[in-house]
């Protein structure tokens, strides 16, 4: 579902991404862990070319992200190519990013309503069944300052599923919460996860990346320094920078 090839990305002098590889199947769930500035979420705004690589290859689902090949030369797309590749990504920010003047029911419906062309009608009955999924059933009428961090991430995550996408990224979903509104937000991840959704979690919560997670990536200094499966890079990091970061963590 998502190929990266050394991927890399700088701002000014500053070399973010110093050539990632990775690879994430079909229905599989990626954590990604690492200290702040390690490149963890510039990586995962490039994925949907929120953020334009310097140099590399990203596809998702089989199709160059952001540009388009001929021969040997890569060509932007047109930011309107761009929006229609995005369409099947679908990404929940660290902050809830809701539009304030607009209910629960309608921050989901707007994107299917302006983007896909459903009529009022479909889009409103599509974001009942997906609050209802997250647990908001009946808080669909409650505008955003109305609801608790919880929740509105809840409404975040249904917000980006009305678009039925291919690929969930998560950025940190749970790192502005409360400590206890943590575990409502995960439970409906746990769900998507169930459910066969591909997704890659920026996620400083191991527990979950244990427990749910098919395969962990630590990153550093905008490299991979060690991947595997969670549990094997929880419990027996091979690399002395993961186990000097896990020591803290844990």
């Amino acid at each position: 579902m998502v190929l990266a090839e050394r991927v890399h990305k700088s701002f000014g002098p500053v070399e973010v991404l110093r050539g990632i590889d990775l690879r994430v199947e079909p229905g599989e769930v990626m954590c990604v862990v690492g200290p702040s500035g390690s490149g963890k979420s510039t990586f995962l705004r490039c994925i949907n070319h929120l953020e334009k690589i310097d140099a590399g290859r990203l596809w998702v689902d089989g199709g160059l992200v952001g540009y388009r090949q001929k021969g040997d030369r890569l060509y932007e797309m047109r930011e309107r190519e761009v929006a229609a590749q995005r369409r099947d990504i679908g990404m929940v920010f660290q902050r809830f990013n809701l539009f304030p003047h607009m209910t629960a029911a309608e921050n989901v419906m707007e994107a299917p309503v302006q983007v896909k062309g459903l009529s009022r009608a479909q889009a409103r009955e599509r974001a009942q069944e997906l609050l209802g999924r997250v647990g908001l059933a009946d808080r669909m009428e409650n505008y955003p300052a109305q609801l608790s961090g919880g929740q509105q991430q809840r409404v975040a995550i249904a917000r980006a599923l009305a678009m039925d996408p291919k690929l969930m990224l998560f950025d940190e979903p749970t790192s502005a919460l409360d400590p206890e509104l943590v575990g409502e937000v995960l439970d409906v991840m746990r769900g998507l996860a169930e459910d066969g959704m591909t997704m890659i979690v920026v996620t400083h919560e191991m527990g979950f990346a244990r427990e749910v997670g098919d395969s962990l990536v630590f990153m550093d200094e905008g490299a991979v320094v060690e991947s595997g499966h969670p549990r094997d890079v929880l419990t027996a990091p091979r690399h002395a920078r993961t186990r000097a970061f896990l020591s803290k963590v844990l």
